[in-house]
């Protein structure tokens, strides 16, 4: 069995990120994949379940673990509370063969990527301001000012584009889960991952 692979999704507010990591756990089954779940020291929202959505611990425990280095990546948010990715959780879930994805921004893109080297990233972009903005509208959730908030923290966002290995523009809903799936399937048949994957038949085949 392979060694699954680490993945870093991130994208703007609105670009259908979250909508894509859905649709590709609901239809592709040639690997295990999973979503990683977070730490954090905020209280559960109703309708919350521990372990699904976050792992809910005191401020006393995450600061215990980050003096352990046990966290990937992790911030301490606007409020005060603390968010993070376990690192022991990530490790043995690769470990068993699993594709993690890690639902984050580029700042925690950046810490990950000095502790893990073959961490692929993947930015998703939207085709254009007008339909993002549009987008976020028509979810009908936040006020004109927050969504206002939300277009000037886009711009931002999507500056840090180029430091991803991998860019998808999700204008076809689509189009934009296969490439993603392309992706996916492409980093299964890298030498480092067949090598592992047969390698019965690669040593049959050099012995003859």
């Amino acid at each position: 069995m392979s060694q699954g692979n680490l993945y870093i999704l991130s994208a703007p507010s609105g670009a259908g990120k979250s909508s894509l990591i859905s649709a590709l756990l609901a239809s592709d089954s040639s690997t295990q994949k999973m979503v990683s779940v977070s730490h954090t020291t905020r209280a559960p929202r109703p309708g919350e379940v521990e372990g699904v959505h976050y792992y809910f611990v005191s401020k006393e425990e995450f600061e215990s673990l980050i003096e352990k280095d046990l966290f990937l990546e992790y911030a301490k948010v606007f409020g005060g509370n603390y968010y993070g990715t376990s690192l022991p959780a990530i490790e043995e879930n690769l470990a068993k063969g699993i594709d993690v994805f890690l639902d984050i921004d580029w700042q925690g893109a950046q810490q990950i990527r000095k502790k893990v080297s073959s961490v692929k990233s993947i930015f998703i972009l939207p085709p254009s301001l007008s339909e993002l903005e549009k987008r976020l509208i028509g979810r009908g959730q936040d006020s004109a000012e927050v969504i206002a908030g939300r277009m000037e923290k886009a711009m931002s966002e999507i500056s840090h584009y180029d430091e991803y290995d991998y860019v998808i523009v999700n204008d076809d809903f689509e189009q934009a889960l296969v490439d993603l799936q392309a992706i996916l399937r492409a980093e299964r048949l890298t030498t480092r991952h067949q090598q592992q994957e047969n390698k019965g038949l690669i040593e049959q085949l050099l012995a003859n």
